[in-house]
């Protein structure tokens, strides 16, 4: 008898929505661009939500970026002497000073697109007021101290990343901070 098609397997037939896998044998080809990433980063990824910066960029001038380049280096100032004084209210246990010091901070970041900054800082904030936004709970002041505690490092990582990323992106358009120690 004649064949009408295919031997019958009794594997299950390929799911059409899946992609056939390439040949053991195959080599890749270089020339190619690579695969893309299955996901793509967090919107977050960056420590500068560029559509916030570049508003800041568009009061400048011309290429000398003088106008963004001077809020910067004024939240650079701001952002130290706000870590001092935060080091000192959770030292002194003031959860009101805590608050307001993150809110200070929070809306200095905002200005200037420094989102994960502008993040910590709400939830310290939250934290100084007793209060947990993410769990919708109130806290008690042992553990909002320990939050802030915890917080405060990693507000202070986020900052470090996000000044790192401004003095690069001012090193790259040939106007260094006088400090950049990379631009040397």
């Amino acid at each position: 008898m004649a064949a009408d098609g295919p031997p019958k397997s009794d594997a299950p037939p390929p799911k059409s929505d899946a992609a056939a896998p390439p040949p053991k044998d195959a080599k890749a080809d270089k020339s190619k661009a690579p695969e893309p990433e299955p996901e793509d980063p967090p919107a977050d990824s960056e420590p500068i939500n560029m559509d916030i910066f570049g508003q800041i960029l568009e009061l400048d001038e011309d290429d000398t970026f003088e106008f963004s380049k001077e809020m910067v280096e004024a939240y650079f100032s701001q952002a130290s002497t706000t870590f001092d004084d935060m080091d000192n209210a959770l030292g002194e246990k003031e959860l009101i000073k805590l608050s307001e010091l993150g809110h200070f901070l929070k809306g200095s970041s905002a200005a200037l697109g420094i989102h994960r900054v502008q993040a910590a800082c709400e939830k310290m904030q939250h934290y100084g007021e007793l209060r947990d936004e993410e769990a919708n709970k109130d806290l008690t002041p042992a553990v909002a101290l320990e939050r802030i505690d915890g917080l405060i490092s990693e507000v202070k990582t986020e900052y470090a990343d996000a000044e790192k990323w401004l003095k690069k992106w001012y090193r790259d358009k040939k106007v260094p901070f006088v400090d950049d120690k990379a631009a040397s």
